[in-house]
């Protein structure tokens, strides 16, 4: 049964609230969150204000992907302000190992995230150390684009490499899961998957949660 993490850049930010309400009372195991700069994608998302506002009324794990340059100056803020996994991206890190000890040294899970074009094995020297991979399988930095299906042989050479170096990392596959594609994703070999327009543009939000969490 996977994880199931519905992305908060589909909510709506007029009613905020409500939204994180709502995944507080569903079958939801993450919330998560993506925070983007402008300069590693090109969007602007949001940063600590919400952050701080999100975690003061969820009651579920807070899986933060930082979709920013530079991102170990602020691996300390995202702590403070409640994530529990945090997830950096590999293209945006010139000392990776570094960066996850500092992570971890935050009391925080740490995840790798690598973009569609970023081959596996790349992550093969780092993949011991983390707790999450996420997986892009959509070119980052906008809600609501189509999956890429070469993303399921990566998920199949990814969970090989967790295999072979006995890592305990969890693979999340983040872009275009729907409720039509969910099952060969999780046949692949992923543990997680992000939802966003599939969850919050359904007529029952609640009810999309659990058709994805019962595949």
């Amino acid at each position: 049964m996977p994880l199931i993490a519905p992305s908060l850049l589909s909510a709506n930010f007029l009613n905020l609230e409500k939204d994180v309400e709502m995944i507080n009372q569903s079958e939801a195991d993450w919330f998560h969150v993506d925070v983007m700069d402008g300069r590693f994608v090109p969007n602007i998302s949001f940063g600590f204000p919400v952050l701080n506002a999100v975690n003061k009324i969820a009651k579920k794990t807070l899986d933060v992907h930082l979709m920013i340059v530079e991102p170990e100056k602020y691996i300390a803020e995202f702590a403070k302000a409640g994530a529990n996994y945090l997830s950096v991206h590999i293209e945006a890190c010139n000392h990776l190992h570094r960066t996850i000890q500092m992570i971890h040294g935050e009391g925080m899970k740490a995840g790798v995230a690598i973009n569609p074009h970023t081959p596996v094995h790349l992550l093969s020297d780092i993949i011991a150390d983390i707790d999450l991979v996420c997986m892009m399988s959509v070119n980052p930095g906008f809600g609501g684009q189509k999956f890429i299906r070469h993303t399921l042989t990566k998920i199949a050479q990814l969970k090989t490499l967790i295999n072979q170096c006995e890592s305990k990392a969890l693979i999340e596959i983040d872009g275009g899961v729907t409720l039509e594609n969910a099952g060969e994703i999780i046949a692949a070999g992923a543990d997680v998957l992000v939802a966003g327009n599939t969850v919050f543009s359904a007529a029952n939000p609640t009810e999309m949660i659990s058709k994805l969490k019962a595949i």
